[in-house]
């Protein structure tokens, strides 16, 4: 995505002491590539904050905080970075003291323009573009955009006791996995089962080369379930997918998420846009119930902190390239306490 020079993949001594537990856990490679990586992140709240941090202490090469939108006392109590004297500041602003005393070895810039108004190639900067409390048509802009260039993309929001991920590696992502190392049988005659069977050592690993391929997020939300497949695997879906569908239509026809102060106004349109999306789908409304619209309200911090933590750690995964993605989709729904992960488009 964007050309490293030499100087990007050299570590420090002293940055080889501040990451050393991550060098000693996924390995100094890994970190390398982590540590010549810029990320731009779009959408300062609650999820937006989780995220940073994780990349900060993660040691990325550079982070741009990007958010157009004014602190207010909602947004300001949904996230830790904003300090309680910010009301009416920007948000990404407000936010850059505290992320960057972070870690001061990772370069986090704060960019306050509404993200829609970017040319093409302001994304082409990155290597990796994560997008939050962004509109559907924009997020599918900017997915296409960076596809062209090879740019991981990834989004995420947080509505209520729900989140979700998704995430575009491309065509072709590479990475390593670590796995026990099968050991060779001894050459002793022996015609029994246990002679077939490969012999691993746990004691002792080997690292794999892997790719995986990934589809667009157009892709990802235009899943046809009119057909008979797709009908016969209703039921492993998780309705989350569909409560997702909902949500993306509220924003782009209110230009906002619900919210808490016009919650009887909000509840109903909600209720009718999950008529309308389901119909289009040829599912019924039944799928989604009514009492999801009084979960999906506002920001909850432990929810962004969980959503935050495992998208954090795909950034990171994607970036250092160690590790198996989640391909493509995680949804987490905190009534029950869980999460999963599922793929959604063209296999």
């Amino acid at each position: 995505a964007v050309e490293k020079t030499e100087q990007d993949n050299l570590i420090s001594e002293e940055e080889a002491a501040q990451y050393d537990r991550q060098i000693r856990l996924w390995g100094l490679d890994a970190q390398k590539r982590l540590r010549g990586s810029r990320v731009l992140f779009v959408g300062l709240r609650g999820l937006g904050a989780e995220v940073a941090k994780n990349l900060i202490l993660a040691g990325v090469k550079g982070l741009t905080l990007l958010d157009h939108e004014q602190v207010t006392e909602e947004s300001r109590r949904a996230q830790f970075l904003i300090p309680v004297d910010a009301d009416g500041q920007n948000q990404a602003q407000a936010s850059l003291e505290r992320a960057q005393l972070l870690n001061p070895m990772v370069e986090v810039k704060a960019d306050t323009d509404a993200v829609e108004s970017k040319p093409d190639d302001f994304f082409f900067q990155f290597d990796a573009v994560c997008l939050t409390r962004c509109s559907k048509d924009l997020m599918v802009r900017v997915d296409q955009l960076c596809a062209s260039r090879n740019i991981k993309v990834f989004c995420g929001d947080v509505y209520g006791y729900h989140g979700y991920m998704f995430s575009d590696l491309g065509q072709e992502h590479h990475y390593v996995e670590e796995k026990p190392k099968v050991v060779k049988g001894s050459n002793e005659a022996n015609d029994g089962p246990e002679a077939k069977k490969p012999k691993v050592d746990p004691s002792e690993t080997t690292m794999v080369k892997k790719t995986v391929s990934f589809c667009s997020l157009k892709a990802a939300l235009e899943v046809d379930c009119t057909n008979e497949k797709a009908k016969n695997n209703l039921k492993h879906i998780p309705v989350d997918y569909f409560l997702l569908q909902v949500l993306l239509k509220f924003r782009t026809d209110k230009g906002h998420d619900p919210q808490p102060d016009s919650f009887a106004e909000d509840s109903q349109l909600l209720l009718q846009i999950r008529d309308d999306v389901l119909e289009t789908m040829g599912l019924s409304s039944e799928l989604l119930p009514n009492t999801f619209v009084s979960y999906c309200f506002s920001e909850m911090a432990p929810v962004c902190a969980v959503v935050g933590g495992v998208l954090g750690q795909e950034i990171v995964k994607a970036l250092s390239q160690r590790d198996a993605p989640h391909r493509n989709f995680f949804f987490f729904d905190g009534l029950k306490g869980s999460g999963v992960v599922d793929y959604f488009g063209s296999k």
